[in-house]
C-alpha cells in the first residue's frame, strides 16, 4: 500500500491520468492525498471531480481557493474569474451531486505526523489551533454554502490573525492562499513569485521566525508554483505549475519517493 501525495490539479485531468498511470495507482489498496485546486484554468474540471467521487474511499482530497471559487460562482456569490474553465462543472446534470461532495471536502488533514494543507499554516498557529481554524470554517461552509465566506476580504492589505480578531476571514485566506508573512505575521496577499524574490521584511510562511507548528508535523502543501516541487525540513511543497504547461508531481509519505509527468494538456 502507498500513499501519495500529488499537487495542484487544476483540471488537468490527461496529465493527471498519466501521472496515476506511473505511479500504478491501485484505488483497493492504495492512498491519494490530493492538495486543493482540484478545479480551474485547465480542460478537465468536470473529468476530474466525477474520478473523485468515483474513488471517494481512496482519496482524500482539501479545498484550494479555486475550489472554493468554484463553490462561490455555484452559489452565485461571485461572477467569472480570469481565464476561468468552470462552465463544465456548472452546467453538468451532475453538477449537485459534484458539489455537495467538494463542499464537504476539509480545509485541513492531519494524520501519522504529516499536516495536508492547500497553502500554509501561519506562525501565530499550533498544529492544533490550525486544525480547529480549519474546523471550524468547514462547518460553516457545509451549513451555508452560500456563506460570504467564500468572497475573499476586499483589497490586497496585509491580513493578521488575532485570537480576538474576525477570525474565519484571516483563517480562510491563510489555509488557501499564504504564500509569505511580514515580520508581524501578516500574509502579504499580493506576493506569487518565487521566496528568493520576496519583499525586503518578508519570509516565506514555513520559515518565519517563532512559528509556533514548527516541530508538531511535516506540512504538506501546493499553492505555490512559483516555489515548486522542494522539501524542507518539516515541510513538502507540490504545486509544480501543471496547469502553467510545467509538471504535475506526486510524492509518497515514507520514503518521500517523488514521480513528476509534463503537462499533457495540449
Amino acid at each position: 500500500m502507498s500513499t501519495w501525495v500529488i499537487g495542484d490539479l487544476q483540471g488537468c485531468w490527461t496529465t493527471f491520468q498519466t501521472l496515476l498511470g506511473v505511479i500504478r495507482f491501485n484505488r483497493k489498496k492504495d492512498r491519494i492525498w490530493l492538495a486543493g485546486d482540484l478545479v480551474n484554468r485547465g480542460p478537465g474540471n468536470l473529468q476530474i471531480l466525477r474520478w473523485c467521487v468515483e474513488n471517494d474511499a481512496a482519496v482524500t482530497a482539501i479545498l484550494g481557493n479555486h475550489d472554493l471559487h468554484l463553490l462561490a460562482r455555484a452559489a452565485g456569490l461571485k461572477g467569472p474569474g480570469t481565464r476561468e474553465t468552470l462552465d463544465d462543472v456548472l452546467t453538468a446534470p451532475d453538477r449537485e451531486d459534484l458539489l455537495a461532495w467538494l463542499r464537504a471536502r476539509p480545509l485541513m488533514h492531519v494524520q501519522d505526523g504529516y499536516a495536508l494543507v492547500h497553502a500554509g499554516l501561519l506562525p501565530q498557529w499550533t498544529l492544533a489551533i490550525a486544525q480547529e481554524e480549519a474546523e471550524r470554517i468547514s462547518r460553516k461552509l457545509r451549513k451555508k454554502p452560500d456563506s460570504r465566506l467564500l468572497v475573499p476580504p476586499p483589497g490586497t492589505e496585509p491580513l493578521l490573525w488575532t485570537p480576538d480578531g474576525p477570525r474565519r476571514r484571516v483563517s480562510l485566506a491563510a489555509l488557501t492562499g499564504l504564500r509569505v508573512v511580514d515580520r508581524e505575521g501578516r500574509i502579504l496577499r499580493d506576493y506569487k513569485g518565487p521566496p528568493e524574490r520576496a519583499p525586503r521584511g518578508t519570509r516565506p510562511w514555513y520559515a518565519a521566525k517563532g512559528r509556533r507548528w514548527k516541530g508538531q508535523a511535516t506540512v504538506l502543501f501546493g499553492h505555490w508554483a512559483a516555489l515548486g516541487h522542494r522539501r524542507g525540513k518539516d515541510w513538502v511543497s507540490l504545486d509544480s505549475g501543471c496547469v502553467w504547461g510545467n509538471k504535475l508531481t506526486a510524492w509518497r509519505i515514507g520514503d518521500g519517493a517523488t514521480v513528476q509527468v509534463p503537462n499533457q494538456e495540449g
